[in-house]
């Protein structure tokens, strides 16, 4: 069974930075995007970014500039950095990956921004 296993969130003040990380439970040669994707209390889950098996990143618009994805594939493991964090960021934050027919989730971390 596949297991994304999230980390790295917390409480941070307002213009401050986290590193979260997805470990995989198998190569994540295996997945055609891994990404994240968060959802704030009340509200739908969003997308914030992903990256392609071969590299290619993608981000809402409101992360660019601010976070940066990256995947280190010996360690089977996708980061995402988030750097001058608003309180508006704060969220779970979800770790996803999709092959061609299944989607798989994490658990979720917990960010908080302080303001």
């Amino acid at each position: 069974q596949v297991q994304l296993v999230e980390s790295g969130g917390g409480l941070v003040q307002a213009g401050g930075s986290l590193r979260l990380s997805c470990v995989a439970s198998i190569n994540i040669f295996s997945f055609i995007n891994m990404g994240w994707y968060r959802q704030a209390p009340g509200k739908q889950r969003d997308f914030v970014a992903r990256i392609t098996s071969g590299g290619t990143t993608t981000y809402a618009d409101s992360m660019k500039g601010r976070f940066t994805i990256s995947r280190d594939n010996a360690k089977n493991t996708v980061y995402l950095q988030m750097n001058s964090l608003k309180p508006e960021d704060t969220s779970v934050y979800y770790c996803h990956a999709n092959t061609w027919t299944f989607d798989y989730w994490g658990q979720g971390t917990q960010v908080t921004v302080s303001s």
